[in-house]
């Protein structure tokens, strides 16, 4: 089943901005692996999907799995070859705003070497480019305690 909200409160949204970098859902705070990304992109439910089930396959469902971003906004288009004007057109699927650092996917409960392949296969499924982590290295910009 496809992520998606059950309810929202408009049912067209604007495009939204997609620059600068993440500045929140920077670290692993669940699992001991995640996915960060190291681009911007928009990440549809059906890519989100396809990533989960290559993650779920390949660890044989043992372990846990995290999914940290949603896609909960919607995107329109319009059908082909209408004209101009008559308003926007209707619902046709929903994307997650992914920018660089962002956490995508977290995994515990598995050895690091079916982590990392899984967190590759799962990787493949999508258009950003991405790192594998270790909950230890996950927060290179996380801020230093200020010292007097």
């Amino acid at each position: 089943m496809p992520l998606m909200p059950k309810r929202v409160k408009y049912r067209k949204a604007q495009r939204g901005s997609r620059k600068g970098t993440a500045s929140r859902n920077l670290t692993i705070d669940f699992g001991e692996f995640g996915l960060q990304t190291l681009e911007r992109a928009w990440i549809t439910n059906t890519q989100l999907e396809a990533a989960r089930v290559a993650l779920t396959r390949n660890m044989k469902r043992k372990g846990k799995l995290w999914i940290r971003v949603f896609p909960d906004k919607p995107v329109t288009a319009r059908p082909p070859e209408t004209r101009m004007g008559k308003g926007k057109g209707q619902p046709e699927f929903w994307v997650a705003t992914v920018r660089p650092g962002n956490i995508l996917f977290e995994l515990d409960g598995v050895s690091e070497s079916v982590a990392r392949e899984s967190l590759r296969l799962a990787a493949d499924k999508l258009p950003v480019r991405t790192k594998s982590r270790a909950a230890e290295q996950a927060a290179p910009t996380a801020a230093r305690p200020r010292q007097n």
